[in-house]
């Protein structure tokens, strides 16, 4: 995936969202990996909170987040499995306004390559809220680094070619 040198990086502010009924920032191991993960990489993390596996709170908690202007990207772990307070799917389903199909569509690849056929298990997902990108990713560790480390650090990065999500930011309002 190409990054074009040429240009000069272009920090984002992002909000990470844990969403588990037994985490703690003691043992948010995944929150833990993504905000080095964004840190590294030259972004600012401006909030970092956990919520229960509740689909009200998670609704509103993402709509909050979305309407603060300081935050451009939120991104979520934990809530995208199968059992029952796995709800965080049908929280953005209910209050995107857009959703960003191929997000999840390549989660699953580049999950698949890694473990198989279980890549079928994950509903990972991304849509934007308001003007906010958000993207769902599973609750562990492991899928946490496959989704900044195949997908995420890639398209926040405005050098990376063709395309970018940073890149049409400021348009993501345009009627």
């Amino acid at each position: 995936m190409p990054i074009d040198t040429s240009l000069k990086f272009i920090p984002i502010n992002i909000a990470i969202v844990t969403i588990s009924d037994s985490r703690t920032l003691d043992n948010d191991t995944s929150g833990d990996t993504l905000e080095q993960r964004i840190t590294s990489a030259g972004h600012h993390m401006i909030k970092r909170i956990i919520i229960p596996d509740d689909i009200k709170k998670i609704k509103n908690t993402l709509e909050q987040l979305s309407s603060e202007n300081e935050i451009d990207c939120i991104i979520t772990t934990g809530g995208t499995g199968l059992t029952g307070r796995d709800t965080t799917p049908e929280a953005i389903k209910e209050i995107a306004n857009k959703h960003i199909d191929g997000f999840g569509e390549l989660f699953r690849q580049v999950s698949y390559n890694k473990i198989g056929t279980s890549a079928i298990q994950s509903r990972a997902v991304a849509a934007l809220v308001n003007t906010t990108y958000v993207f769902c990713l599973p609750g562990s560790t492991g899928a946490c680094k496959d989704g900044w480390d195949e997908i995420l650090q890639y398209q926040l990065d405005i050098r990376h070619k063709p395309c970018n999500f940073v890149e049409i930011m400021p348009r993501l309002n345009e009627k």
